[in-house]
Formats: structure tokens, C-alpha cells, sequence
């Protein structure tokens, strides 16, 4: 690389890293935390855990027992099917009087799956993984937050691909500079765990850095993937569906209507209508879809007739609806199992460790160049000296 080229690269790589260096390593920490944030909750709060393995209750059940509880609570509710034998039954009500005015922040709900006991009763934002992912996801400034974490993700990208760019080695010296060693002396260890930090977790990062751009932007994500393949536009679901006083379809119904769209499918979720009638929309997971906690397969239905009203089949859907569908799952590692929720879990940190050995190595050449000026002004001082 020439030498005026090589410059630029390293002014670019470093006012980068130091310009955005810590929110680099806050979005890094709070996502690696986040990646497990199901679980983490629940060693948080014993209360809500499961002690011994549970078939999913009736969806019918499930909604009794919220108007018993919740009898005020006449608007939608989600309910959500536990992940996993010994996990809580998790339930939202959205736009609670208790949080009106603090934009997303719906009433968070756990019932025992054996029982439906009310384990626990929390609103979002209020306890702690829900305030590290607002933290993560909009830095708890709203949309303004979401858009520069979405932004962030595009520099974090520039950032990489930068360093990566000043690091290649010629194809002699390749075999040589991906050794996974740390040489001895602070310089070169500094130097080595630096690099071998972006080199060893550099594509995981710059699959969550991309990804995270476009869950921070989706609606210029979505436009630059319609210039390549359409997109199915959101279903925009009427309200209104139910006379007053008309019987509404059960739930249970709701869900052997929509599993005939999907019978292979795993239930994940159920959104009810509400007072205002609004359509019954059920969920799954169907074979080959990379997400399980934000499934794609979605039917709606007339909560009154049972009418099927729209149905989204993410086997149908174009490529770009597929693209878009990988990434959450991709971005929170759930694409490839445990594995790659670790693998996720481990890149978080490495932003952290690149901002410090970076400002360190940053700090080395600041001194060494300072050194150097000192003894140059010493030689030049004794080269006048010797000559008077």
C-alpha cells in the first residue's frame, strides 16, 4: 500500500474509533447481554421461572384469566407461548393509562404455564433487560436514539472495513499474520490483541453492524431493498370488526383456523381484538425460518365470522422479504442455535477491548513521536553547542 494511501486509511481508522469509539463498545456490552436477555431475566427474578415442564395452555384459558385479572384492561392483549418447556407464559398489553406518554412501554406480563398464576406484573422500560434494550436500541432517546444506533452501525461498518483494509498482508505474509499469538513487550501485545480482535471476530461484526443498521433504519432499509426486490407492505388491520353485543369468535377457534394455513407450524403468538374488534392475529414458526422468537407466519382473522382476512407465508414471499426476514435472528445470533448466540454474546465484547488497546496504541505512538522530537531537539542542540 502506498504510503500517502495508507495515511488516509489510518486517519480515517482512527478519528473513527475515537470519535464513536464508546458508543461503539456500549451498543457491543448492551447486545452481548441482550443476546440473553430471556434467560438473564429470569435469574433476575426467580418468581417468574418454571419449575418443571409444562404443555402449552389453551389460548381460550389463557384470556379468561386476563379478564379476571385485568377486568379494566379492555383493549388487545399478545400472549405469547412459552420458548421452552420450563419458561413463563410472557403476555403484553399495549398503550396501558400508566405509561401513556412514554412511547413504548406496554404492561409485561408472566403466568405460570401450569397454574396461570401472575408471576409477575411490570411495565417496560421499568426493570432491567427491558432498560438495556432501549438502551441498545434507541440509547433511551426515542426515534432520535434509534437513528443514530442506526447510523452507528454504518460507521462501526466504515470503522471495520477501514482496519481491515490497513491490516491486510500480502498473500506471502497471510499464514503468518492470522497466528493467534500475542508477541512479548506492551507495544506489540497491544498491537497484536487489537488486531487479532478484528481479524479473528471481524465478519461476526460486521454481520451485527450491518444488521443492526437495518433494524435501526428499517424504512431506509426497506427502500434500498425495493430498488432490488419488492417488499409485501405491512398489513394494516381494521378495527371495528364486531357489532356491540356480538358474540366474537373463541380463541381457541381463532388458532385451528389460521393452523390450517400452517400446519406445520409452531403457535407463538396470539393478538386478541379487544373491545374494538379489532381481527385475531396468530402466529408461528413454520420449518426453515430462521427466527423463532419474532416468527413470520401470520394469519388474521374476522374475530366475528372467522373469515381469513390476510395471511403472510414467509415461503411466498420475495427475496427481499427473505433478506429482511434474517435479520433479527441474525443480528441476535438465534439464526444458528446456541452456538451462534454465543458467538454473538463473545463479538459484543470486542468493540470494548478494540476502543481500549486502540486508545492505548494511540497513546504509544503520541509518546514514541514525542521522544522522538525530545531527542532530536537534544542532538540539534548539541550539534550548535560543538560548534561554538
Amino acid at each position: 500500500m502506498r504510503a500517502a494511501v495508507r495515511r488516509c486509511w489510518l486517519k480515517v481508522h482512527l478519528w473513527l474509533g475515537l470519535a464513536a469509539g464508546l458508543l461503539f463498545a456500549l451498543l457491543g456490552l448492551t447486545g452481548s447481554v441482550l443476546v440473553f436477555y430471556p434467560e438473564l431475566d429470569g435469574l433476575l427474578n426467580p418468581a417468574i421461572r418454571v419449575d418443571r415442564p409444562a404443555a402449552p395452555p389453551s389460548p381460550d384459558a389463557v384470556l379468561a384469566r386476563l379478564h379476571a385479572l385485568h377486568p379494566e384492561r379492555t383493549g388487545p392483549w399478545r400472549i405469547e407461548m412459552p420458548p421452552g418447556p420450563q419458561r413463563p407464559l410472557m403476555v403484553r398489553y399495549y398503550n396501558p393509562p400508566e405509561t401513556a406518554g412514554r412511547g413504548f412501554a406496554p404492561l409485561m406480563l408472566t403466568l405460570d404455564p401450569h397454574t396461570l398464576k401472575e408471576t409477575s406484573r411490570r411495565f417496560w422500560g421499568d426493570y432491567a433487560v427491558t432498560w438495556l434494550y432501549d438502551l441498545h436500541y434507541s440509547l433511551l432517546l426515542g426515534q432520535t436514539g434509534k437513528d443514530v444506533v442506526g447510523y452507528a452501525g454504518l460507521v462501526l461498518l466504515a470503522s471495520l472495513l477501514s482496519g481491515m483494509v490497513l491490516w491486510w498482508p500480502s498473500r506471502a505474509r497471510l499464514a503468518a499474520a492470522l497466528r493467534p499469538q500475542l508477541r512479548p513487550g506492551a507495544v506489540r501485545r497491544t498491537y497484536d490483541l487489537h488486531v487479532l480482535s478484528g481479524v479473528y471476530g471481524g465478519l461476526v461484526l460486521i454481520v451485527l453492524a450491518f444488521t443492526g443498521s437495518v433494524l435501526g433504519l428499517p424504512e431506509l432499509a426497506r427502500g434500498g431493498i425495493e430498488a432490488f426486490s419488492p417488499l409485501t407492505p405491512f398489513y394494516r388491520a381494521p378495527a371495528g370488526l364486531v357489532e356491540e353485543g356480538a358474540p366474537m369468535l373463541s380463541l381457541d377457534e381463532a388458532v385451528a383456523i389460521a393452523r390450517r394455513e400452517f400446519p406445520q407450524g409452531e403457535l407463538r403468538w396470539i393478538e386478541t381484538p379487544g373491545a374494538a374488534g379489532k381481527p385475531i392475529s396468530v402466529r408461528f414458526h413454520t420449518p426453515g425460518e430462521p427466527g423463532r422468537r419474532f416468527p413470520r407466519a401470520q394469519v388474521w382473522i374476522d374475530p366475528s365470522s372467522g373469515a381469513v382476512l390476510q395471511v403472510r407465508d414467509p415461503r411466498a414471499g420475495s427475496a427481499g422479504d427473505g433478506f429482511m426476514a434474517w435479520m433479527h435472528p441474525l443480528h441476535n445470533g438465534e439464526a444458528f442455535g446456541l452456538g451462534g448466540r454465543l458467538l454473538a454474546c463473545i463479538a459484543g465484547l470486542l468493540p470494548a477491548v478494540m476502543l481500549v488497546t486502540g486508545w492505548l496504541r494511540w497513546r504509544q505512538k503520541r509518546r514514541a513521536k514525542a521522544r522522538a522530537r525530545g531527542q532530536a531537539g537534544e542532538a540539534s542542540a548539541r550539534g550548535l553547542r560543538s560548534c561554538t
